[in-house]
Parts: structure tokens; C-alpha cells; sequence
């Protein structure tokens, strides 16, 4: 069992930015709920309480049992889990006199406690509570503070246990990575070894184990998570490995022959499956987002349950599932966050599918992904490819999805994608796509009168797809490509563009 770091969440919207940051530090950890701790075996090296949307003054909030943690091994509260830690250990917690969120900056450090080593005095750190720390016990001693926050920061005298109230996975602290490090490094004693080559080896060898001879249908969608989850279930059970690329008539411009393509020579199993009147079929009449998505993935999950039945012996069906879409779909942990959108790859089979469910990449962010092809060595093309939603245009089709809609977004993308690539901007953008919007608007072409549809065209830059900003693209390329598209499309007679970051949008309009 690999070292690890164990996250237990209360539902913050920043309990994965501390797993994030964590393994940036080349070490592994995972998410549980706080009412579904895990065994502590040896491989856990320490315990990080997280964030919440609930008080510790509340009946109904959060109360783990840290009887086989707190004094036992490392840990470390972070806003509600710091008050936790005081409130329920002979401590007082107390509304603050007003809400405290956003930046502020330390005005007291203890240098010579080895959470806060290295921290500057006046560095900038970011608040996000409600309540505050009004008394710690007896046998706390305050390690930091603001202006405002008297107990910013503290640690147990005789054990290694810590709180701290501000967050130190956000990149508005200034120096959370330090105190990051300094808890991982020097308190838990981690040895920093979880690097790609480590997990491919690992995740080589697991799969080995759990496969043995079995045969695994896979869904290729030609994108990065999907291609690397494919090379890792290859190099584990070889040509035990059937792939599938479906077109399901949702997907970009030429799409399904430049995949196909893209793939000669990798050594995979690859069976191409045209299925688009199916999908559409399915889809006819929907315009709710969440249906459309279940309709796409009853769609899919039936394609590969008939392909399934013609490989004698098949008994997995692999998916490039990977992190952010576990937390949207279901709540990263099964506890007590709030579900976003639902993912067509994310919560298991129907009864009458006879396949286990094999995802590689779950645990993983975008980036780390990345990170992991490039260790396999795949090709660079592929790696750097934007990512592809996996209903494809079907959730960037606003309201009911036809034919005619289809082929209009498909042109429209061809050029805003060829777009970027010809003026050197595509590898400055982690996501791009247009979307069809479900409204109609006047315009004027040739001295006529028009009632057409409108387009909006989306880029943002992220690193792991829970956060995300609006891509600041010139203001000329932006004129270049909304002129061709109102000329070269039928249909098209207003661009605009989506300045939404995420959160508090998201990165697909649905």
C-alpha cells in the first residue's frame, strides 16, 4: 500500500483544492466522507479535516469519531475542521461579529512551530467562515493570527495535532503551499514518491490482479482520458482488450475518422461502430439537460452491452472516468456535497448489463492525467487535445438536439477549433467549443431582413476542470471568427462570447 494522506470532507467546495494540492507535492491521498472514515492502517501518514458549509454550533453538524486518529497520528484542521478540534475538545467557538471572507494577511507568525516555519509575517492567507475561534483549551498554544482573527492558527502541545483557520489549498494564500508542505514533509514524514512512473507501475500491476485473464470492453472517445485509461488496460492485459469508438452522430466534424485514424499503430483493438440514429432517436422531444445526458448514456451503455455479447468471455466494461466527473455527478465523497450535473460515464451499470465497471483514471484531475500519458509516452497530438464533453454536442445543443442543429454546431466548431490552431492559440486554451443557443434574433445580410440563430463561443483555462477562467482572447481573432462563421454557415447571424468562469458557471452550458 502506497503512502497516503487522508481527506475527510464536510461538504466545502475546497476539499478537492487540498487534495490537489497535495499531490502536487507528489504525494498521494483520497477523499471520505466524515461519517465513513476508513481503517487507519500504516500507509496513513495523517488526516486533514476540511472545510464546511455548516457550523459546529449546529445540532445537526459534522461530529466524526477521531478516536484512532487525533493523538495517534498527524493532523490537520482546516476552518471547520479547527473548530471542531477546539469546539469539542474544551474549547469555545462564537459567531464572528460579521462574515469573514476574502483575503487577509497574518500579523502574527509562530516561527518556531513547525506547521508555520518559513511563513511570513504579514503574508496574505484567505478567510472563508462564519464563526470564529473565541477560546482554544488549555493545551493549545496559538500559532498564527490576523488582525481581526486572534486564533488564526494553533497546535496541541503534546501531540501533532494542528488548526488553522484560513485555507491554505486556495491560491489566494500566499504561502499555503509552504504550510502545506511543512505538514506533509515535516510532521508526516512523506516521502514525496508518487509520481507518474510510480503510478503506472502501480496501477499496471493492480489491474493485473483484478483482470487476470478476463476480457475488458473499452470506450474510446479519441480523448486524453479515455486514450490513457485504454494504454494502461493494454499494457495490463493486452489484446484481453477490445475497444470501441462509437459515433453517436454527437460528435465533431470528421471526427470519427480522424480518431480512428489517430490511433493506427498503438497497438489497440479497435472496432469502429456507426450508431447515430439511435442516439437521435432517443434524444427526440428533450430538452432537459439532465435527460438528454441520461439518454445519451442509456444509449451508450446499450451499444457496448450488444458489442459486449459478440467478445466470447468479456466481462468489464472500461471507462476513462476520472475525478471532477465523480464530483459533479455524486459528490466526490458520497457525503454531504451537492451534486452538480450527472456524467454519462458515472454511477454504475443497469441490472440487466452484465459487466463489472473497470475506470483506471477515477481518483485522478485532468492534469494528472496528462502527466500519466506523457509517462506512457503517448503522443503528444493526443495528449493535448482539448477535452470533449462524452454527450458531445448533444449537451452543447440548448433545448432538443436534431440533425439540422448538429451539422450547423459542427461547422461552427470546425471553424472557431481551426481557428485557434491557425493563429498559434489552441495550446493557450483548455477547453473550447461553441454552443447553440435557443433563440432566434434579427439580423441583416444583403439588405434583407434575417430570424436566425445564435452561437456562443466558449474558452477557458484550467488545470483540472473544477475551476476555471474565461480565456481573454484578442479582440481580433474574436471579430476574424465570428465574421466567418456568419458568412459560411447557413443559419448562423449572431456570435457572442462567454465571459463565465467556473464557478459560478460551468465550463459546459449543460
Amino acid at each position: 500500500m502506497h503512502e497516503m494522506i487522508l481527506i475527510l470532507d464536510f461538504g466545502s467546495q475546497y476539499t478537492q483544492l487540498i487534495a490537489r494540492r497535495i499531490r502536487e507535492l507528489n504525494v498521494y491521498c483520497e477523499i471520505h466522507p466524515w461519517n465513513k472514515i476508513p481503517k487507519i492502517e500504516s500507509n496513513v501518514k495523517g488526516v486533514i479535516l476540511s472545510g464546511s458549509p455548516f457550523s459546529v454550533r449546529d445540532a445537526s453538524s459534522p461530529r466524526p469519531d477521531l478516536s484512532e486518529i487525533k493523538g495517534k497520528i498527524p493532523l490537520l484542521g482546516v476552518c471547520f475542521g479547527a473548530q471542531f478540534l477546539a469546539h469539542y475538545f474544551g474549547g469555545e467557538v462564537s459567531p464572528s461579529s460579521t462574515r469573514e471572507y476574502g483575503r487577509a494577511n497574518l500579523s502574527f507568525v509562530e516561527s518556531d512551530n513547525i506547521l508555520t516555519k518559513g511563513m511570513s509575517n504579514d503574508s496574505q492567507v484567505w478567510m472563508s467562515h462564519g464563526d470564529t475561534i473565541a477560546r482554544i483549551p488549555s493545551n493549545y498554544s496559538i500559532i498564527s493570527s490576523t488582525k481581526d482573527v486572534e486564533i488564526a492558527g494553533y497546535a496541541i502541545n503534546d501531540e501533532q495535532t494542528f488548526g488553522i483557520q484560513f485555507h491554505p489549498e486556495v491560491y489566494h494564500t500566499s504561502e499555503g503551499k509552504l504550510l502545506l508542505s511543512n505538514f506533509i514533509v515535516s510532521i508526516c514524514k512523506c516521502s514525496c514518491d508518487w509520481t507518474p512512473d510510480s503510478f503506472v507501475e502501480e496501477t499496471i500491476k493492480d489491474l493485473q490482479t483484478k483482470l487476470v485473464n478476463d476480457k475488458v470492453i473499452l470506450g474510446l472517445s479519441g480523448g486524453v482520458d479515455s486514450t490513457v485509461a485504454a494504454i494502461l488496460l493494454h499494457k495490463a492485459i493486452g489484446e484481453n482488450l477490445h475497444c470501441i469508438f462509437v459515433d453517436n452522430g454527437l460528435l465533431r466534424k470528421d471526427e470519427f475518422e480522424t480518431v480512428l485514424e489517430s490511433y493506427k499503430g498503438m497497438g489497440l483493438n479497435i472496432k469502429g461502430i456507426s450508431a447515430a440514429d439511435k442516439f437521435y432517436k432517443e434524444l427526440k422531444g428533450l430538452t432537459d439537460p439532465e435527460l438528454k445526458r441520461k439518454a445519451i448514456g442509456k444509449v451508450f451503455i446499450d451499444v457496448f452491452d450488444e458489442e459486449s455479447k459478440k467478445v466470447s468471455g468479456a466481462k468489464w466494461l472500461g471507462q476513462g472516468t476520472i475525478y471532477p466527473d465523480v464530483i459533479e455527478s455524486i459528490s466526490g465523497t458520497g457525503g454531504p456535497s451537492q451534486t452538480i450535473k450527472s456524467h454519462h460515464n458515472v454511477g454504475g451499470l443497469p441490472d440487466y448489463m452484465k459487466l463489472q465497471v473497470v475506470e483506471p483514471l477515477r481518483l485522478l484531475f485532468k492534469d494528472e492525467v496528462r502527466r500519466i500519458g506523457r509517462s506512457l509516452k503517448i503522443d503528444n497530438k493526443l495528449l493535448e487535445r482539448h477535452p470533449f464533453p462524452g454527450p458531445g454536442l448533444g449537451i452543447r445543443i440548448l433545448g432538443e438536439v436534431s440533425l439540422e442543429k448538429v451539422r450547423i454546431l459542427q461547422e461552427v466548431d470546425a471553424i472557431f477549433i481551426n481557428g485557434l490552431k491557425e493563429d498559434n492559440l489552441y495550446d493557450s486554451v483548455w477547453q473550447a467549443g461553441a454552443i447553440f443557443l435557443p433563440i432566434q434574433s434579427v439580423g441583416v445580410m444583403g439588405d434583407e431582413r434575417t430570424y436566425e440563430n445564435a452561437i456562443a463561443l466558449r474558452a477557458v483555462s484550467s488545470t483540472d476542470g473544477m475551476t476555471a477562467d474565461w480565456c481573454h482572447l484578442p479582440y481580433e481573432f474574436l471579430a476574424k471568427i465570428s465574421n466567418k462563421i456568419i458568412n459560411q454557415v447557413k443559419g448562423i447571424n449572431r456570435v457572442t462570447y462567454d465571459i463565465s468562469s467556473k464557478p459560478p458557471a460551468t465550463i459546459e452550458w449543460e
